[in-house]
């Protein structure tokens, strides 16, 4: 039986006249573009944009909200009221809808450290997934696969992705090795199209520490301002390809 597999991005990430990433080339490989909404990067421009270019591609779409850090680039932890963090994303999920053609959004994907700390905080966790649900209960979360927050997500009956990371190194207990560290992102395109396809296939990643860790994978991220992405997202296309693993937009996964 073949495997299916959705093939994600970070999007959008652009900022008034300073440009990142290559959005038109690496979308023509993607099945799910995950749109910075203003608050780590992107604005109403570069949203427009980008929601223009998905739907010509017939890609789709997902809110990738953040804390409001544009400085940080929304990689630094914060601490901010849960009341707070929902609003935030119902704000920034309904700003980037409004520019899409059906008015409505796919999935919803936290930014940075939003993410990472979900992962362990079962308040703030909470808050994204009650966000969600009342912007519209029929939207997905991707969330880290093997977290916490997938069972706390589920258990409030919202449809939940599972994710995996192309070219991010993860720790033992299958968490994602942090951006300070070195090696946390993987650069050799050889070595990401052989976990990802690992991933896939088999269910198992290899951590840091040598470790097999299992890991079920609706959903596989490659990050738009990693080196070469563009020619590694082609890559990584056609080895799926090859390997008879389908790749399907969320919304025809979960």
């Amino acid at each position: 039986m073949s495997k299916i597999i959705d093939f994600n991005c970070d999007m959008g990430e652009s900022f008034g006249i300073y440009k990142m990433g290559l959005d038109e080339d690496v979308i023509q490989n993607i099945t799910s573009a995950n749109v910075a909404c203003g608050f780590h990067a992107g604005d109403s421009l570069w949203m427009k944009r980008t929601v223009e270019l998905a739907e010509q591609y017939n890609v789709a779409l997902g809110a990738h909200p953040s804390y409001p850090d544009l400085k940080g680039f929304g990689r630094r932890n914060m601490n901010i009221d849960p009341a707070e963090v929902k609003a935030d994303i119902i704000y920034q999920a309904g700003a980037l809808s409004a520019f899409t053609s059906v008015k409505k959004l796919q999935h919803v994907k936290p930014h940075g450290a939003m993410y990472n700390q979900a992962v362990n905080d079962p308040d703030l966790a909470k808050s994204i997934c009650e966000a969600i649900l009342e912007f519209d209960e029929n939207m997905i979360l991707l969330a880290l696969t093997g977290s916490k927050w997938v069972e706390i997500a589920q258990d409030m009956g919202l449809r939940v992705a599972k994710e995996v990371f192309a070219d991010r190194a993860v720790n033992s207990d299958g968490t994602l090795v942090s951006r300070s560290n070195p090696g946390s992102v993987i650069h050799d395109s050889s070595e990401v199209i052989q976990r990802s396809l690992r991933m896939v296939q088999e269910g198992v990643i290899e951590s840091v520490e040598g470790e097999l860790v299992e890991v079920e994978a609706d959903s596989i991220c490659l990050h738009g301002d990693t080196p070469g992405a563009v020619e590694l997202s082609k890559s990584l296309k056609e080895q799926f390809i090859k390997s008879d693993i389908s790749i399907l937009p969320l919304g025809q996964i979960v």
